[in-house]
């Protein structure tokens, strides 16, 4: 069973500062949701703004979580309405069939392979200097770039492709790009964790629907625990769409 999570965060409070500042934080309070441990599946995690009043993180795991720690420590723990929301995400997963259609959202983190990166950070310089290297990750740091990815990966290894939201509108949209650094623990030395995100927003087609059910579980591209790679779908509000 595949169980998708809704957990209201107050960004007044200290503790949800924290999750919203570093997505590390966010990753250990997430996997913190799962009882059976050692953890032996793959967790997807999304954190949107909605309103200034609140945070939403999004959560999808394999086994049944329980997010009061997150709630005593960063949400209204007296609030009439409930915190969060945990549901069974077979129906959705059920209506993924090829040539199904729906708005989509995901978060990413856009990146290529290179062994001749502009600038080399000094563990990038280590590393490309090893016998036989295979090359260092490096971030699309423009929008265009990162538009290019999605629209490269999207059809051959995810399972659907983009369609037009009107007739005159782009196939695809980014909403929101960043700049995320971040350390992983506290200490003064250690180097910090550096992500070019972008979330990007349309709609989409389902072309392969069991290569398209393992994108929605399992995630897509990478920094996966950080936050990025959970595509959340939506049905049509006007099917009428397309060319």
């Amino acid at each position: 069973m595949t169980y998708l999570s809704r957990i209201w965060l107050n960004p007044l409070r200290t503790g949800a500062q924290r999750l919203i500042r570093n997505p590390h934080t966010t990753h250990a309070a997430v996997l913190g949701g799962i009882s059976h441990q050692p953890l032996d599946e793959r967790v997807l995690w999304r954190l949107d703004h909605d309103t200034p009043h609140r945070a939403t993180l999004l959560v999808l795991t394999r086994s049944m979580p329980s997010w009061d720690h997150i709630i005593e420590q960063a949400g209204w723990t007296r609030a009439d309405e409930p915190q969060a929301r945990t549901k069974s995400y077979q129906p959705l997963l059920n209506r993924v069939t090829d040539g199904a259609e729906f708005r989509f959202k995901l978060r990413a983190n856009p990146t290529y392979t290179t062994k001749k990166p502009t600038k080399p950070s000094h563990a990038q310089q280590e590393k490309l200097a090893q016998h036989r290297p295979r090359g260092i990750r490096v971030p699309h740091r423009t929008a265009e770039h990162q538009l290019n990815w999605f629209l490269e990966k999207a059809p051959e290894r995810w399972g659907f492709t983009t369609l037009p939201i009107l007739q005159r509108d782009p196939t695809l949209i980014i909403t929101e790009r960043k700049h995320l650094t971040f350390k992983k623990n506290y200490t003064i030395n250690a180097p910090p964790v550096t992500l070019h995100t972008a979330t990007f927003e349309g709609i989409l087609r389902i072309t392969e629907a069991e290569l398209a059910h393992t994108s929605l579980t399992q995630g897509v591209g990478t920094a996966r625990g950080y936050g990025c790679g959970l595509i959340t779908l939506a049905p049509l509000a006007n099917p009428e769409h397309t060319r």
